[in-house]
């Protein structure tokens, strides 16, 4: 098992659908396909996100990671995670690996995902306003909730309103994450 990144555009759409399509599950509407081309057409045209994957032997990733550079471009943060085949393990391990190298920022839901993150070596831990926990690997260079800077994203509602606009755009792109989702190894 490594740690890399897509080599081709499409490999990465394959990943990035599959992705998109285990975090917000099968009754999700349209958001996989918003995160999908969003991701796709604002992020990583600007070199503002990053997929990585856990892949073994045959290239087949076992666990997948979205990072998006933070507004300094010195921080990342992990966006969207998921192991395709449910694997707890290697999503641990990949995240491990991830905070090994990258300036990482995640953010806790709840006391469980805490936890997870945790066995994953993110050991600095901040109270945000709200309540909300955030962690960050060693290489972060922040020091603590002030010094924090929200991820690089894209406006969901924009994306839907083009989707209404541009039924064309909108057909583009349901095929092509249809057919990349398709194309996911496994």
């Amino acid at each position: 098992m490594k740690v890399m990144t897509p080599e081709r555009d499409e490999q990465r759409d394959a990943w990035l659908a599959r992705l998109c399509a285990d975090v917000y599950g099968k009754e999700a509407g349209l958001s996989p396909l918003v995160t999908f081309t969003g991701t796709r057409q604002l992020l990583f045209a600007q070199e503002a996100a990053r997929l990585w994957a856990l892949v073994d032997d045959q290239g087949r990733p076992g666990a997948l990671a979205l990072l998006a550079l933070d507004a300094s471009g010195k921080g990342m943060s992990l966006w969207l995670y998921a192991s395709p085949g449910g694997d707890r393990e290697s999503l641990r391990r990949l995240i491990r690996e991830l905070s090994k190298k990258a300036p990482l920022r995640v953010d806790a839901g709840d006391q469980d995902e805490e936890a997870f993150f945790r066995r994953c070596g993110i050991e600095r831990w901040f109270v945000a306003p709200g309540g909300k926990r955030i962690g960050l690997s060693p290489h972060h260079p922040a020091r603590g909730v002030d010094d924090l800077q929200p991820a690089l994203g894209f406006d969901d509602e924009a994306i839907l309103r083009r989707f209404k606009h541009d039924p064309r755009f909108f057909e583009q792109e349901k095929a092509l994450f249809v057919e990349r989702l398709a194309a996911f190894p496994g």
